[in-house]
């Protein structure tokens, strides 16, 4: 797949956003501090496995978009292999993440830094993807009202959302598949949430992301062709495991 002739990097302007409720900075604030007493033991061991475990520092350090196309970095545990070249869209079965790595992404452990970004105001709890600059730049027009919003830990792409539903088996995701296909897909599925983000709203796609990383499945959320978002039947099997969509390095 070859990029596309009218990819042009186009910077992104700064504004002041659109912050959450008061509601939801209260629940941000909460959710993190009770997250990071919860997960201090399991913070401490993950991060020395990291180290112990392949060359290079425990943590990943990288400036994305925050709220106004502002930047802010993002703390996440290292999964890949240090110094690690290529595309900056991390495929599923992307040979640069380490075999720990694998384990840490499966089960979403490798986020959990971001807790520290949730209780700074750099993220929210449930909102958009937070994306790096690199491909930000390439987003048309139609969707940069996705950088008005606070990026979130988790959020309506990132649990009812499938890359399968746009990428064709086999193919790759390069620059001009992710920004042509994905990022409108994604804005889609997200605008679902992002139009009327209630509290209830929020505190359903949190149960939903728990119930997600326990491997159970969540009904998608499907984008037609003309971009409408309908919900998909669930299958037989509701146990059966989640695949975890391609995410920015």
């Amino acid at each position: 797949m070859t990029m596309s002739d009218d990819l042009i990097a186009r910077p992104v302007d700064p504004s002041g956003g659109i912050p959450p409720s008061a509601g939801r900075r209260a629940l941000d604030i909460a959710g993190a501090l009770a997250g990071l007493a919860l997960f201090s033991v399991p913070l401490v061991l993950i991060y020395a496995l990291v180290r112990l475990t392949s060359r290079g520092p425990g943590i990943f350090r990288q400036t994305r978009v925050g709220q106004g196309g502002r930047p802010f970095t993002i703390l996440k545990f290292r999964t890949m292999r240090q110094n690690a070249g290529g595309m900056k869209v991390t495929a599923t079965s992307d040979p640069r993440v380490t075999r720990l790595g694998r384990v840490l992404r499966r089960f979403y452990l490798d986020e959990l830094p971001q807790l520290v970004n949730v209780l700074r105001g750099d993220m929210t709890l449930v909102g958009p993807r937070p994306e790096t600059y690199d491909l930000a730049v390439y987003y048309d027009a139609r969707w940069r009202w996705i950088f008005d919003h606070r990026p979130g830990m988790t959020g309506m792409s990132q649990v009812r959302f499938r890359d399968s539903d746009v990428l064709p088996p086999g193919e790759e995701v390069d620059l001009a598949f992710y920004v042509e296909r994905l990022v409108p897909a994604q804005a889609a599925v997200d605008a679902v949430y992002l139009s009327d983000p209630s509290m209830r709203a929020t505190l359903r796609t949190l149960a939903q992301t728990v119930w997600y990383v326990l491997g159970f499945t969540v009904p998608p959320l499907r984008v037609s062709g003309d971009g409408n978002v309908r919900e998909a039947a669930p299958p037989p099997d509701t146990a059966r495991p989640a695949e975890r969509p391609g995410s920015a390095a």
